[in-house]
């Protein structure tokens, strides 16, 4: 018999990020090979979706795709990036985010094509529905902000800016490139994302059938619910799971 192999530190977390990757691009935020979600692991460690030898993309990303590093890129652990695996080119989008915010744990970093054009439309991200989507017209009312420079977010310097645009909000736009959006869960923070894109989208449509966006009134804004976490994140998520087809 073959010698027993040592369990895979962290696999509950790199499966779950795996399957995470593969949500952002079933909900076509992240259609491509680019984009990708970081979960904290400890003060200076991360697991990240990295690239390997044979890339194909977010949506057939597998748990052996995440790799723990530390922040400044270098493996976290023995073999992390053995097999000619590499760290995203703009692994300081994540890492800046983590030092400043000790109130977030997950970075996700999408491309989706909707957000991008209504940001270039001229378009804010703002509370146009109400019950359609409690926690979108919730986030969007907050204010998403927008980091106006079109670049790769390649090193601390890039990445202080966005997260100076960002200023503790939980999505930034980044014009005529994408999004980030960071939360205290994996989940969470895919799920904000995907709202933001849904508002996006929306707000396209309105706007190419000619109307004019509106924020709901304040007492409709009032009126909705918390409907809490279990519903919002949990019941939120395992629809996003089955739509893969996976069983949570």
């Amino acid at each position: 018999m073959g010698e027993a192999r040592e369990p895979v530190p962290h696999a509950e977390q790199r499966n779950a990020i795996a399957l995470a990757c593969r949500v952002l691009a079933g909900r076509g935020l992240a259609d491509g090979i680019l984009g990708h979600i970081s979960l904290r692991m400890a003060e200076n460690a991360l697991l990240v979706r990295c690239r390997g030898p044979q890339e194909r993309g977010l949506a057939f990303t597998e748990a052996g795709d995440i790799r723990l590093v530390d922040l400044d890129g270098n493996p976290a652990a023995d073999g992390e990036l053995d097999g000619g695996y590499t760290v995203p080119n703009e692994l300081p989008l994540h890492t800046e985010l983590l030092r400043r915010r000790p109130d977030i744990n997950a970075v996700v970093h999408a491309h989706p094509p909707q957000v991008v054009a209504a940001d270039l439309a001229g378009l804010t991200v703002q509370p146009i529905v109400g019950a359609f989507d409690i926690p979108g017209t919730r986030l969007a009312a907050g204010g998403v902000p927008v980091y106006p420079r079109a670049v790769l977010v390649r090193n601390q310097r890039l990445a202080g800016e966005m997260a100076d645009a960002m200023n503790g909000r939980p999505v930034v736009l980044l014009r005529g490139h994408g999004l980030t959006s960071a939360a205290a869960t994996v989940e969470q923070a895919v799920l904000q994302a995907i709202s933001v894109d849904i508002l996006a989208g929306l707000s396209l449509q309105v706007t190419a059938a000619g109307g004019r966006l509106q924020n709901i009134p304040e007492s409709d804004m009032a009126e909705l619910p918390d409907l809490g976490g279990a519903f919002n994140t949990a019941t939120a998520w395992r629809h996003e799971l089955a739509r893969l087809g996976v069983e949570p």
